[in-house]
């Protein structure tokens, strides 16, 4: 049950996990966590560390499977599907490690990306357009790129596929506060192309910047759910969930 609820702003539910329950081995992480996130929202999961929010991430895309609950894309169940299909239906994680090719080229990340994709995204000149550091980058290999640089073609490498609702595990972690800012901005950028986004961010201020509700997941249960304003306004919700 949360302490609070915003209803979405959204007309139809892109995206909806119901009464999930993960685990690792004997380990319970995930205990009946519902969300839902509107078409085109930006939803942010906030939490501290080691609380469920990247296992959230991992039963959705099912990289690790809930044992019971249900998670659907437009109505359709993905719980039971391969990683594989759940892909190509349009879901997209961009992990923490960010996991781009380090001895390709940023030219050649973004395309192979396109050329793998089974339907097509953005194009690549809209990719350049919306992330001019990589085209300044693209004969430059992946291990010789700033973090921030890495985050943005991890990003990009998602948007260049059919993606519709993409999934961002703390895409802030480790960047200095101006490479921080820009990826916010990449991030509003996304929203404003109409994709759906579920945000996992230990980065509060930035989190709270982007998004339009927020959930906060406190040992693997859903404790609230909410606006930005109603967290920034909140401080014994701040101080209880997410403070260390």
């Amino acid at each position: 049950m949360t302490e609070s609820a915003a209803s979405s702003t959204a007309t139809q539910t892109r995206l909806r996990v119901e009464n999930i329950n993960t685990y690792y081995g004997d380990s319970h992480v995930l205990r009946d966590v519902s969300l839902h996130i509107g078409a085109g929202e930006t939803v942010a999961l906030l939490g501290r560390n080691g609380v469920g929010k990247t296992t959230t991430l991992k039963s959705i895309v099912g990289w690790q499977p809930p044992r019971t609950g249900s998670v659907t894309l437009d109505g359709q169940e993905l719980v039971g599907r391969s990683m594989m299909a759940i892909a190509r239906m349009g879901i997209s994680l961009v992990p923490e490690e960010r996991r781009i090719f380090t001895n390709l080229t940023v030219a050649e990340n973004l395309k192979l990306a396109q050329v793998t994709a089974r339907k097509p995204g953005w194009t690549l000149d809209h990719v350049y357009d919306k992330f001019p550091r990589l085209r300044e980058r693209l004969t430059h290999k992946g291990d010789e790129i700033s973090g921030g640089e890495k985050q943005m073609l991890a990003i990009a490498r998602a948007l260049v596929q059919d993606v519709k609702v993409l999934l961002l595990d703390e895409p802030t972690e480790g960047l200095a506060p101006l490479i921080v800012r820009e990826v916010e901005n990449v991030i509003r950028e996304i929203k404003a192309a109409g994709i759906t986004t579920l945000l996992v961010e230990q980065n509060l201020y930035s989190a709270l910047a982007v998004a339009d509700r927020c959930y906060i997941i406190d040992q693997g249960e859903i404790k609230f759910e909410g606006t930005p304003d109603q967290v920034r306004s909140d401080e014994e919700l701040r101080r209880r969930y997410l403070f260390v």
